[in-house]
């Protein structure tokens, strides 16, 4: 399941952000990637110990908290403190699957359900780079606007085609979910769609509230805490 999570940061916190990233020292992205990704994976990363790293990270992640969509999409239990990534021209990152279990300093370790990349360029400021997604129904070319991002299984064959001119600069995380299965969580997302526009076209319809107990015994059966 791809869902985009459209306007998660406003284009103001897009500029600020890009402004604090384009002034600081990036290093090699092989630094956080394991023995097979570190093969195929060619761009720059921020620091995972940067105060910017951290500093951005909490905005980001204070932003998908209010956003309803992702909350839904996502159930998220954990989530990896946001790294930020840059890809200039001839950087790009060959197919991989990332990796089942991530740990974040001195946290426990956590299980990488969900992949997201939030977007920090517009597509007109580069070409190529497009995030290349295979699932069950093919390939899925994934270029966003900035402040807008993608989530899809951790489980996922995935790259980055090469950037032939600009630069692609977004962050890039993974959540562990309350749900493990991808096909679950699926259900609950549809689930809950339809009692959301239920609710909005006929509020007082006792559906809703019997369509609601469903979702919540769902949820509640297959949760992991």
């Amino acid at each position: 399941m791809l869902i985009e999570i459209p306007q998660v940061l406003a284009p103001d916190q897009v500029r600020e952000a890009r402004a604090q990233l384009d002034a600081v020292a990036w290093i090699d992205g092989r630094a956080t990637a394991g023995p097979q990704s570190a093969q195929v994976k060619n761009n720059e990363q921020l620091p995972e110990d940067h105060p910017l790293a951290r500093e951005l990270g909490q905005v980001v992640l204070l932003a998908l908290q209010r956003h309803p969509l992702f909350m839904s999409a996502a159930l998220p239990l954990r989530v990896f403190p946001p790294l930020f990534n840059r890809y200039g021209e001839g950087h790009a990152f060959g197919n991989h699957v990332d990796n089942a279990i991530r740990y974040a300093g001195g946290a426990q370790p956590m299980r990488t359900d969900l992949s997201l990349t939030l977007f920090l360029a517009d597509p007109d400021e580069y070409d190529g780079g497009e995030l290349m997604v295979d699932d069950t129904f093919g390939v899925h070319a994934v270029k966003l606007p900035a402040g807008h991002a993608i989530l899809y299984p951790s489980t996922s064959l995935h790259h980055v085609r090469p950037v032939a001119r600009g630069q692609r600069v977004a962050s890039f995380f993974w959540i562990q979910s309350m749900i493990r299965s991808d096909a679950d969580r699926a259900l609950l997302f549809d689930l809950d769609a339809a009692i959301q526009r239920l609710a909005a076209d006929e509020p007082q319809h006792p559906s809703v509230v019997s369509l609601t107990g469903v979702y919540h015994n769902l949820l509640r059966r297959w949760a992991e805490m």
